[in-house]
């Protein structure tokens, strides 16, 4: 017969130890400035709380979403369209709010929850020098687009990422009935594109909305009317076990997502890419500034 004592003794450890398990939470994040800034304000912003963190950043996407699909990675902040278009392999054209709903629905099936979205949207977009882009009168793609047909020989930065794939450069030429020449376009690195069109090596450069140094070089980002590139809307996505164990990470994690947009992050981004500070430092000081951690 099992002694009364010791029963309530193993009861008493195996609710503590199911509390502790509840607290653990892994978070995961990309290799590039952006992700690695969003998961050291996560993970700082959870530590706050009370919770056990494991910042895991800098990992590559595909490896990301694995991790978290096996449990590994209990959350991270993905996009949108990388869900639909990469994930999930939706070929359809679909506005922010479709988009949104239909990565919710096909993720749900993966155990995967989508929460509140942020007003971060870190799509692809075509930026020029603002001074120039205003001489030319060239405020969307479309204009851009009149310009280059009239004759214009504007030279193109791009990377080897945008040049290549099937949503790239290729269809938005088609979808605004416009090419640049080959020998106008000139490929490089991702972060090389901005450098190169401030020291006007080139005239347009593939960008992404909420890179830091758009606001630092004074480039403009065109308007894009005919609305080619797909939403990329910053979300916290976690696995339902996760939520299931941890009854109040829903609310706090949608707090955090209601504080974050496109110029918000942008400087985030900044700071970090241009004026060198370090990740957790900025990170920390917007959740100060936010009022989401004392200090």
């Amino acid at each position: 017969m099992r002694h009364p004592i010791l029963l309530a003794m193993l009861a008493s450890l195996g609710i503590v130890a199911t509390a502790a398990q509840a607290n653990e939470l892994v978070v995961g994040g990309k290799n590039f400035t952006e992700q690695q800034l969003i998961s050291s304000i996560t993970t700082q912003y959870l530590d706050d709380l009370g919770y056990d963190v494991e910042n895991r950043a800098g990992m590559g996407s595909s490896v990301l979403r694995q991790a978290q699909e096996n449990g590994q990675v209990d959350l991270y902040w993905e996009y949108t369209g990388t869900s639909l278009i990469v994930y999930n392999e939706v070929e359809e054209k679909l506005g922010p709010d479709a988009a949104y709903e239909r990565v919710k629905e096909l993720d749900a099936e993966k155990g995967l929850v989508w929460l509140e979205p942020s007003g971060v949207n870190n799509t692809y977009a075509l930026a020029m020098r603002a001074d120039d882009a205003e001489e030319r009168g060239i405020a969307s793609i479309s204009d851009l687009a009149e310009e280059v047909n009239d004759g214009a020989e504007l030279v193109f930065a791009s990377n080897a990422e945008f040049y290549a794939r099937d949503d790239g450069l290729r269809p938005m030429q088609q979808t605004y009935d416009f090419r640049f020449e080959r020998s106008n376009i000139k490929r490089m690195d991702t972060g090389l594109t901005y450098s190169a069109l401030r020291d006007e090596q080139v005239d347009v450069a593939i960008a992404t909305t909420t890179d830091g140094r758009l606001s630092a070089f004074s480039l403009t980002v065109l308007e894009d009317d005919k609305g080619f590139f797909p939403p990329y809307a910053m979300t916290p996505v976690v696995r339902q076990e996760a939520l299931d164990n941890n009854p109040e990470l829903e609310a706090q994690l949608n707090a955090l997502s209601s504080r974050l947009n496109d110029d918000s992050m942008r400087q985030l981004n900044e700071r970090v890419d241009v004026e060198r500070e370090t990740v957790e430092d900025v990170a920390a000081d917007f959740l100060k500034t936010e009022g989401l951690i004392g200090g």
